[in-house]
């Protein structure tokens, strides 16, 4: 099922305007997620809302928002006050200036959306704006309001619809001469560095994300998996890369054969991720049950060597 918009509203563009939703193009539901239990009893932990003074519970109605401006003193506001100040462009995007795409410094790139026409009647309106930017090679710089905040958003022609990015405002993004400022200048000998371009050479290719593989959830999977299966846990840590290089040309060229036989095994490493992501994604037993791979159900898992945590049941979100 489709996730419901984040925001819904009209796009402007002059005096032409068109109805649109914006649904958040990226999501985390599908990552292992885990709950926090006690360690005794196995029963879910709870956290309560409380006086930092008395100690005593506070209930949601009774809490403000604050802002500190000494120590123990705070502005404070509530919500009301909030949704009072009526900022401009909360029901509309409007588009203040187009730019070139390649004008804008990623970092300030911030959420992804997909942006749709959300009526039939503005649909023509809609594919106008869309057109002329990409006929013009510009993207739209516009504002929006979501969750209560202004940021700036590009909209861009992404196929039939467009693609919104939310942008960080210059005081979130940090200065990089900060932190590159003490960098040495070195100057590098021609001979490496025609021996790292070509290794940089060996693993050129195309940028193509149905290759990443996420190595971690894989092992929090394997874990989960073992541990419900009452087998033995491995607790060996992987060891540390070398950083120490003596003789960086001797590393430049071990490198390179390296790369060599990397290569050859690249291909059956991409098509065992793909097969991996194929199969159907492990579920744990409902309460009595079995558990299910897929349509059928796997045999019972051997009996753990210590006594599970009572209702210490782990699960993964669904998508």
């Amino acid at each position: 099922m489709a996730p419901r918009p984040n925001w819904k509203g009209y796009l402007k563009l002059s005096l032409v305007s068109c109805a649109i939703a914006l649904y958040p193009a990226t999501s985390d539901r599908e990552r292992v997620s885990f709950n926090q239990l006690n360690k005794s009893t196995g029963n879910r932990i709870r956290y309560k809302k409380v006086d930092a003074e008395t100690g005593d519970e506070v209930a949601s109605d009774d809490i403000i928002k604050g802002y500190q401006v000494d120590k123990n003193v705070y502005v404070t506001v509530d919500d009301e006050e909030i949704e009072a100040l009526q900022v401009e462009a909360s029901h509309t995007i409007e588009i203040d200036s187009f730019v070139p795409m390649a004008e804008i410094d990623e970092r300030y790139f911030d959420a992804p959306y997909y942006v749709v026409p959300n009526d039939k009647v503005g649909q023509d309106a809609f594919a106008v704006i869309r057109e002329a930017m990409r006929g013009k090679k510009m993207v739209g710089v516009g504002r929006v309001v979501i969750s209560k905040r202004e940021r700036p958003i590009i909209l861009e022609p992404m196929g039939k619809g467009l693609r919104g990015m939310t942008l960080r405002y210059p005081y979130e993004v940090r200065d990089e001469k900060e932190y590159f400022s003490d960098i040495p200048d070195v100057k590098v000998a021609a001979d490496m560095q025609k021996l790292a371009e070509h290794i940089v050479e060996t693993k050129e290719g195309s940028f193509d994300p149905t290759s990443f593989v996420d190595h971690y959830e894989e092992a929090v999977v394997d874990l989960l998996k073992s541990k419900q299966a009452g087998r033995a846990v491995s607790r060996t840590r992987a060891a540390e890369p070398q950083t120490n290089v003596i003789n960086l040309m001797d590393a430049l060229k071990r490198s390179i054969s390296s790369e060599k036989e990397t290569a050859k095994t690249q291909k059956t490493k991409v098509k065992k991720a793909d097969d991996l992501r194929k199969q159907p994604q492990f579920t744990f037993p409902i309460e009595g049950g079995k558990a299910k791979q897929g349509k059928a159900a796997a045999k019972p898992a051997a009996k753990p060597a210590a006594k599970p945590v009572a209702g210490a049941k782990p699960k993964r979100k669904s998508a």
